[in-house]
């Protein structure tokens, strides 16, 4: 689990420059940022992509790949070569590094502006997310909150259940 605390809560609706640059508000950025400034960029749900703390993505990331490459090294997979090859695919195309600049302003890289689905000039919303800061299609976001709105108490329960 990321040592973010306090929790990363808000939602602001922001435009894409035409250059692809977006100012994430401080008070959702100041948690994520590390001495370099850099952050990574993750495509994690369609319609969205998540900003997360270097150091926090990375732990997160090693223990993934660490977990398949024990069960790799143990033989476990040799029959799943397609899942095994699915997952280098997919851990090849869904992150990469970006820099915060001045403002908070992040630039979304080429590959990740299509998954995102947003063109230039376009509107997104920046979501805090607890634990990283989400950036949705504005389309994608509500549909996302009339799945989840009806089950949040129940997310609640679950979650307190779990301590």
């Amino acid at each position: 689990m990321p040592s973010t605390a306090p929790f990363i809560l808000g939602e602001h609706r922001r435009t894409l420059d035409d250059r692809f640059r977006l100012s994430i508000p401080s008070e959702l950025i100041d948690p994520i940022v590390e001495e370099k400034k850099d952050c990574i960029l993750a495509k994690e749900r369609p319609g969205a992509l998540s900003l997360w703390k270097a150091s926090d993505y990375q732990g997160k990331l090693d223990r993934e790949v660490g977990a398949i490459e024990a069960l790799l090294q143990a033989d476990r997979l040799k029959d799943r070569t397609d899942v095994v090859q699915k997952f280098g695919r997919l851990l090849s195309t869904r992150h990469k590094p970006v820099q915060i600049a001045g403002r908070g302003r992040i630039s979304i890289p080429e590959g990740f502006r299509e998954f995102l689905g947003v063109d230039a000039g376009g509107e997104v919303l920046i979501v805090g997310a607890a634990i990283c800061v989400e950036i949705w299609r504005p389309e994608s976001w509500f549909t996302y909150l009339e799945g989840s709105i009806p089950e949040f108490q129940q997310t609640v329960s679950e979650l307190l259940d779990k301590s």
